[in-house]
């Protein structure tokens, strides 16, 4: 599933970029023979886009005014303001990058989703601070959710929060 979001996630980003330009809409096919399409909202900026393959089919959503929707226990940092959010649904699970920007020290907000992890169940298995920049990794055990945030100081300080989630059975 990893790889799957992953990949979803940065054709959404190429496509994002690429939505300045005059293609709103195409289809294409993945190195592994799944069949894809996409749409990139002229207004909104939102791309949606399909992928078919053997093992399934993949939904993303990925832009500013996607709707939130962390795992319970999970908000984000408060004052925060979302640059954007990709949501990817696939035959196994579920995952979700939102970047963020806030108006709080690095440390300060990766403490917001320590406590978080901790109090949902997860067990933090990577904390490190350099250059600015402060990461943190967690893992629930009981059902495989994993969850990385960073949180980088700047003029304003940006972040991103990616969980993945495997889907029962």
């Amino acid at each position: 599933m990893r790889q799957a979001f992953l990949v979803m996630a940065g054709a959404a980003l190429t496509l994002g970029l690429a939505g300045c330009g005059s293609e709103k809409s195409g289809e294409f096919t993945t190195p592994e023979g799944g069949k894809g399409e996409y749409t990139i909202d002229e207004k909104s900026g939102e791309t949606r886009m399909t992928i078919t393959s053997k093992e399934g089919k993949a939904t993303l959503r990925s832009g500013a005014d996607v709707p939130l929707s962390l795992p319970e226990g999970f908000s984000l940092f408060p004052g925060s303001k979302v640059v954007t959010n990709t949501v990817v649904d696939q035959p196994d699970g579920k995952g979700t990058l939102v970047s963020f920007e806030a108006a709080a020290p690095a440390e300060k907000v990766i403490a917001h989703y320590r406590d978080e992890a901790k109090a949902a169940g997860f067990a933090i298995e990577l904390e490190l601070t350099t250059n600015g920049t402060t990461m943190l990794g967690a893992q629930r055990k009981e059902d495989g959710t994993t969850l990385s945030v960073t949180a980088s100081n700047g003029e304003t300080t940006t972040g991103q929060i990616i969980f993945g989630t495997k889907k029962a059975g």
